[in-house]
């Protein structure tokens, strides 16, 4: 990372027993990290003819045949591709992951987007049974005790090492979570990393009406802090931030990144206010203890409670009490929402749904600590200065910022037919048998295919992130094509669908192993940046700008919680899609931008629901003598 302390090459150790204690020991989290394979670099040819094939669906025959001579141009023997596939390979020999670095400041740090609705996903989880801030209180002081029970499992070094297929998976972005938090930058933000320093922070940050706290979560003796303990503690932070009308401070973090990089070096120019900003960016995590929101009807509820999880609701709502550059986020309502929202530049969603899984489970145990009656310290309210620039500044963040709320257009569904049960019984992988469906319902609402992105972890290779798995393909089209073509008959249906399945399974494995062709191709390109030579063609062409331009970005975020995770459209005529398919349901949020009249999240969804059911109805109905 560019910035990240936590870096590769700063390799994180393990402390025992006492987590304030600076003693560590090298853990079995460096023995397994050592062991993992380096990311590929595939093969020129590979993904050369794979890039055609994804593009078949989706540009026109003219299109194709001029990529078609680009490519072949491009991967002359000796040619422009040749030269920049060889600087690749050197870079991989050379680094630890070829791509890491790369991948965070082109994705992440140098995005000028708002975090906020652009990048940041949101997650709701199961609304709890209060409504008032006695029990508000009393959940967030567990939920703080959970996250600090999986903190001591990180420290320790204790955390199960995860799988995929039988291989085990890099751990990194483990460490990169906690007492982490973005900076923003004039051009380009970077990550600061406060876990591995030699004393790591023993605070979190708590905001309530806007206003800032730091919260001591351990005891001299580095024991952390009890439930009872948190809970009076919340308490004392509650008591004294009964004002309403406080400048809310952390709107700035959700402006523009060049204005936001240009307000910051302003604010922080008063040693209060860099003081006070200094302590979030360490912190632990952030617990924003939230207003009410709007009532809704029950069935609304969870797009709701989504939008308050991505954005707040705006500059009258809770939009104000977020600090958007925090990693990590937990965000809980006095009328019983319950979520959080994390920053997306040190890590994806897996590892962000051990911890809520861990959590969750921690909550509902309850408690067996004696708590010792020590007098605890008062919690420390942060400090601003406001001058009238910066008071401006929070003016122009909270237009902006109501702009975005307005614009964003989210509809979460439980889709309560079936979850993965029906696709196994059918022998069919349930994450394809999702992605077919989304394709059909595109291809029901526009008569025509897309370009689709769908995530696939890197992980089973040492600090890999993503790469896409392009879920339209020549047999989805093929499929969604036939399902309504009365002049088809079902068998024939049905096969096409299963091939269309197997297409994606395969797609995906290919993807998981390193062999997909979104990274490379990306390689290439910043390699020829790197080289100071001229972008080559294949680059410019308009066959590339389809081919990024992803009318549906979609991820699976499985969790065994009932809970869904939700992101902002990528394009502004696209949708986001992420989807937590449990055994007998399936929980899906889709987004769309309302200012483009094309799209509409509520309709996106019911079509999704038909095409799921259509599905389920064709396999069901087709004798499977036939087959």
């Amino acid at each position: 990372h560019t910035v990240v302390q936590a870096k590769e090459n700063v390799k994180p150790c393990g402390r025992l027993v006492r987590p304030v204690a600076p003693t560590r020991i090298p853990g079995r989290y460096l023995s397994h990290q050592e062991g993992l394979p380096k990311l590929p670099v595939p093969s020129l040819q590979q993904t050369c003819e794979r890039y055609l094939a994804t593009l078949e669906p989706i540009v026109d025959e003219e299109e194709l045949s001029h990529t078609k001579e680009l490519l072949a141009e491009f991967q002359k023997a000796g040619g422009v591709g040749e030269r920049l596939q060889k600087g690749l390979e050197r870079r991989a020999r050379k680094t630890e992951n070829w791509l890491s670095d790369w991948w965070l400041t082109t994705a992440y740090l140098d995005y000028r987007m708002p975090v906020v609705v652009h990048s940041s996903p949101g997650v709701v989880l199961p609304r709890l049974e209060f409504s008032d801030r006695q029990g508000q209180m009393r959940f967030a002081a567990k939920l703080i005790a959970g996250v600090l029970d999986f903190k001591t499992m990180i420290d320790n070094e204790t955390l199960p090492v995860e799988y995929l297929g039988g291989k085990q998976l890099c751990m990194n972005q483990y460490y990169q979570v906690l007492s982490s938090c973005r900076v923003p930058g004039l051009k380009r933000d970077s990550v600061v990393n406060h876990a591995h320093r030699s004393r790591p922070p023993t605070h979190i940050t708590v905001v309530h009406n806007f206003q800032f706290f730091v919260l001591d979560v351990y005891n001299s003796d580095g024991t952390p802090l009890t439930v009872d303990q948190l809970y009076m503690q919340l308490e004392k932070v509650w008591s004294s931030s009964l004002q309403t009308n406080k400048e809310p401070i952390g709107i700035l973090t959700s402006n523009q990144r060049n204005s936001w990089g240009k307000a910051y070096n302003n604010l922080i120019k008063d040693k209060t206010n860099k003081d006070s900003v200094r302590a979030i960016q360490k912190s632990i995590f952030t617990v924003c203890l939230d207003a009410p929101m709007p009532c809704v009807s029950d069935e609304l509820y969870h797009s709701r409670a989504a939008v308050q999880m991505l954005h707040g609701g705006g500059s009258r709502w809770n939009s104000g009490n977020r600090w958007f550059d925090k990693t990590l986020q937990f965000i809980i309502g006095e009328d019983g929402s319950c979520g959080l929202m994390y920053e997306h530049a040190p890590a994806e969603g897996p590892p962000i749904v051990s911890l809520i899984d861990h959590v969750v489970e921690y909550t509902k145990k309850s408690e067996m600590v004696r708590t010792p009656m020590v007098p605890l310290p008062m919690p420390q309210k942060l400090r601003f200065n406001i001058t009238p620039e910066i008071k401006k500044d929070i003016e122009k963040a909270k237009q902006n910022m109501n702009i975005m709320v307005h614009d964003l257009d989210v509809k979460v569904i439980v889709f309560s037919h079936f979850g993965k049960n029906v696709p196994k019984t059918h022998k069919m992988s349930p994450d394809a048998f999702i992605q077919m469906g989304l394709q059909l319902a595109y291809y029901r609402m526009y008569q025509r295919c897309c370009a689709t992105y769908e995530s696939a972890s890197l992980r089973m290779f040492k600090l890999g992130r993503t790469d896409t798995i392009r879920s339209c393909s020549i047999d989805s089209a093929n499929f969604v094509k036939a399902m309504d073509d009365p002049a088809k008959q079902k068998i024939e249906k049905v096969t096409l669908l299963e091939k269309a399945v197997k297409a994606h399974r395969a797609y995906t494995d290919m993807a998981i192993h390193g062999q997909a062709i979104d990274r490379h191709l990306l390689g290439l390109k910043l390699q020829a940046i790197e080289d100071l030579t001229s972008m080559p063609e294949i680059f410019m062409d308009t066959s590339y700008a389809v081919a990024n331009h992803y009318n549906l970005s979609t991820s699976q975020v499985p969790a065994k919680t009932d809970c869904v995770m939700c992101f902002g459209p990528v394009a502004p005529d696209g949708y986001g899609v992420c989807y937590n398919p449990m055994a007998e349901h399936i929980n899906f949020a889709v987004s769309a931008f309302n200012s483009c009249n094309e799209t509409n999240a509520a309709h996106m969804a019911q079509r999704l629901e038909e095409a799921l059911l259509d599905m389920r109805m064709l396999l069901e109905s087709t004798p499977k003598a036939k087959l």
